[in-house]
């Protein structure tokens, strides 16, 4: 059987389809048929947006889910993957927010708002850390959240350094940054306290190495200079004073003058 005019005129809309344009083709009957898969496409996610800024996060996670699932191939489907994952984070649902905005970026490695799915990621990392006045001290808990937003925090500045982002993102990097550095500087007085001097020298070290500039290197080496001095080492532990005294000054180099 040979195809039809208006099947080969489908067929041809079908494939430009691919390039998300409009298309017209006669139907037997002389009536004109129009593909706007386009429009609807926009239609559709407009539609989900306004339930998401009314904050009707039931629907518009539906209505986003319908727009993936009907125009797959368009770029409404990848912007709404991008509104679903920031549906969860504006619920304050970090770990989902998470994990959307990371599949987001697999999925979609070239698509233009990467650099926000980026950002957005570490913000939910940042956010996700718990503060709660129910758990014990910030440097006595876990760090493993801080130690994974400190890294995406850190890749994102150094992939996307002009970023409109990247003010909230250096703050981020310099809170996350002083939180780790007091949990190092908390596990080694834990060991100063129990006579475990090597260990405690070690942790110190390992937070001057590892982040220099955290506000906290006077705290760190005076810590480091008493810890000297309990394993007898006196001239060891007068260098380091030394050096706060030198470039810090402050209430620690007070501390370093006794």
């Amino acid at each position: 059987m040979r195809p039809t005019a208006a099947v080969l005129a489908l067929a041809g809309c079908l494939a430009a389809l691919g390039g998300l344009v409009g298309c017209d083709f006669e139907l037997n009957d002389g009536r004109t048929a129009t593909l706007t898969y386009t429009e609807d496409a926009q239609a559709a996610y407009n539609e989900a947006m306004a339930a998401f800024e009314a904050k009707d996060w039931e629907d518009a996670r539906a209505l986003f889910s319908e727009v993936k699932r009907r125009f797959a191939y368009s770029r409404y489907a990848r912007l709404a993957d991008l509104r679903i994952a920031d549906l969860e984070f504006e619920q304050g649902k970090y770990p989902e927010a998470i994990s959307a905005y990371r599949a987001f970026i697999q999925e979609h490695r070239t698509d233009r708002n990467v650099e926000y799915a980026k950002y957005r990621m570490a913000k939910s990392l940042f956010l996700d850390i718990d503060d709660t006045v129910f758990l014990p001290p910030a440097e006595e808990r876990d760090q493993a959240t801080t130690i994974e937003a400190h890294r995406e925090i850190r890749t994102f500045l150094r992939q996307f350094p002009r970023s409109r982002y990247r003010e909230d993102a250096a703050y981020m990097l310099e809170v996350v940054t002083g939180r780790l550095v007091r949990h190092e500087l908390y596990v080694a007085r834990y060991y100063l306290k129990e006579d475990v001097f090597d260990a405690a020298i070690a942790r110190i070290d390992y937070a001057l190495r590892t982040f220099p500039g955290s506000g906290l290197d006077a705290e760190a080496l005076v810590l480091k200079g008493e810890t000297l001095l309990k394993m007898k080492k006196p001239d060891e532990a007068r260098a380091v004073f030394e050096s706060v005294i030198r470039d810090f000054g402050g209430p620690f180099a007070v501390t370093a003058r006794r």
